[in-house]
């Protein structure tokens, strides 16, 4: 199929952008790789009315240190995010995530601002900036305001964005000290959204976790974030009896959606093995013993 008739406008600012949005309404749509709107578009699954080309807005891609955070741009390409030196030493969940989207074709049209806009539950960056604690920079004509990530995800492919604002940035925080990170799925095919994603961050004090993160997708509407189940494991030997028993208790946590061609016991077992696999993952990291 092919795209119904929409007007198409090609700002080269931000400011213009904004006033673009507002001008054309509700009906309107910002695209820049179109790794998702794309398809939408040529299925009609989304019709508007105005397409909004930010392509020229190069002052929204940048990758940049600011201390405890990075500070990436919304227009960032996802090659360009697992790639980067910077990012891989500072925040390299972030870059692990970034490396196992799509195929290369892909990652270098997709955005990370497009990726978190179009929100679907089995994607990357919504998933880390899930289990990370993000916090998106939204731009609107009003000005500018921070939302949680925790709070900017409302439903499958659905956000708190309102219609006449676009996302500037988003803030991760950095990696800490003795601190490993791990990401891990399961997909069909090579290049396919994950059936279940896991991502966690692990800190060591020696050889005992003081603190895990722990983010999940495939197991809900959004990306869940597990911490107030791994908590109470914080302050003991993080080893391979430790992670399974983390794990189990994630699985005992999550209640999937059953589905005839993926029931929701599988996804609990497919849950538990790469909680596990995440959870060694990261220790060894942290330990200095897997590269």
């Amino acid at each position: 199929m092919k795209p119904s008739a929409f007007d198409y406008f090609r700002p080269s600012s931000l400011d213009e952008a904004l006033e673009q949005l507002a001008a054309c309404g509700a009906g309107a749509k910002v695209i820049a790789g179109g790794q998702s709107l794309g398809p939408m578009l040529n299925m009609r699954l989304a019709m508007p009315s105005a397409l909004i080309d930010l392509n020229d807005l190069t002052e929204l891609a940048h990758i940049r240190d600011a201390g405890e955070t990075l500070v990436i741009g919304a227009l960032t390409r996802h090659d360009g995010i697992a790639q980067s030196s910077l990012v891989q030493a500072r925040c390299p969940l972030l870059a692990q995530a970034a490396q196992t989207i799509g195929h290369y074709a892909i990652r270098q049209r997709g955005t990370i601002g497009g990726s978190l806009a179009h929100a679907d539950p089995a994607a990357q960056f919504p998933l880390i900036a899930m289990t990370l604690g993000a916090d998106i920079e939204i731009a609107g004509r009003r000005g500018s305001r921070r939302v949680a990530a925790a709070d900017f995800f409302v439903s499958v492919m659905a956000t708190a964005l309102a219609p006449d604002e676009i996302i500037r940035c988003v803030h991760f925080p950095t990696a800490g000290a003795s601190e490993g990170s791990a990401f891990r799925t399961f997909n069909r095919r090579h290049g396919d959204y994950a059936i279940v994603a896991a991502a966690t961050t692990v800190a060591l004090d020696g050889d005992r976790a003081t603190r895990v993160r722990l983010g999940l997708s495939g197991i809900g509407a959004t990306p869940q974030s597990l911490d107030a189940v791994v908590r109470p494991f914080a302050g003991r030997v993080a080893d391979a009896t430790w992670a399974a028993e983390v794990a189990r208790a994630v699985r005992a946590a999550v209640s999937p959606e059953d589905d005839p061609r993926m029931p929701a016991v599988y996804r609990k077992e497919l849950t538990e093995t790469l909680v596990t696999r995440a959870l060694v993952s990261a220790v060894g990291r942290a330990k200095g013993l897997t590269p």
